[in-house]
């Protein structure tokens, strides 16, 4: 019990300076909140679509669920969109290596290398989510029929268009949901890569970034942001791939 005491408190740790790194360095094209102020194990996730995707304009919710004994085990990500993607089930669970435990399991085709370990994190996690939206692992697909459209898209070299043509959709009816939320999406380049911090004057309420995009200053800095941001221009190949 002692030992499940130590844990439950060295996770709530680990998991309150996480979020703080979240905020003070937010990751582009997220926006991170608890589910519940009193729980540190349930975190809601924004993703916004990049920008020269197929997923650019997309406002898609998820959640991560954290173990106990975090960051010892993985926490699940689950979409609450409705995703038709290769890696993601029926559910909105996302499968994909970083968040299966290390064992060695020749089946399933990956490395433990590949696998979680405790110097994964948050950070990680989305990186990997958002590399995994627009460069789908189909290897062994969570959604079979997702994985076969796919791979006729790609190997038609984008000429059989149904697979994008229902992640535009998907794209599209998330619009209703940014609505309601009060959020706007970032659509151009610049406003995706912006790097907000949290200011010091704030009144506490700094896990949600509600006028994220809405500052007039941030134009000054795009120079600056753009070396920092995950996606460039060089990426708007992913139509040709």
């Amino acid at each position: 019990m002692a030992q499940h005491g130590h844990h439950v408190a060295s996770s709530q740790k680990a998991l309150m300076l996480e979020m703080k790194s979240l905020q003070d360095e937010p990751v582009e094209g997220f926006k991170i909140t608890l589910v519940d102020e009193s729980d540190m194990y349930n975190w809601e996730v924004a993703i916004f679509g990049p920008p020269n995707t197929h997923y650019e304009g997309g406002y898609f919710k998820a959640r991560i669920k954290f173990p106990v004994d975090y960051p010892y085990s993985p926490p699940a990500f689950r979409f609450l969109t409705k995703m038709w993607h290769p890696n993601i089930y029926e559910n909105g669970d996302v499968c994909i290596s970083i968040l299966h435990p290390p064992v060695d399991d020749p089946q399933s085709g990956e490395l433990p290398s590949e696998r979680w370990n405790p110097t994964q994190n948050v950070r990680t996690i989305l990186l990997s989510v958002i590399s995994l939206l627009n460069e789908p692992n189909t290897f062994s697909p969570a959604n079979v029929d997702a994985s076969v459209m796919y791979r006729k898209w790609r190997d038609s070299k984008g000429k059989d268009r149904e697979y994008i043509e229902i992640i535009r959709k998907q794209v599209l009816a998330t619009k209703a949901d940014a609505e309601r939320d009060g959020v706007k999406v970032p659509i151009t380049l610049d406003e995706y890569c912006v790097r907000t911090q949290v200011p010091p004057t704030d009144d506490g309420s700094n896990l949600l970034y509600d006028d994220y995009y809405d500052d007039e200053e941030l134009e000054d800095d795009d120079e600056d942001d753009n070396e920092d941001c995950c996606y460039d221009d060089d990426d708007s190949g992913t139509e040709d791939s």
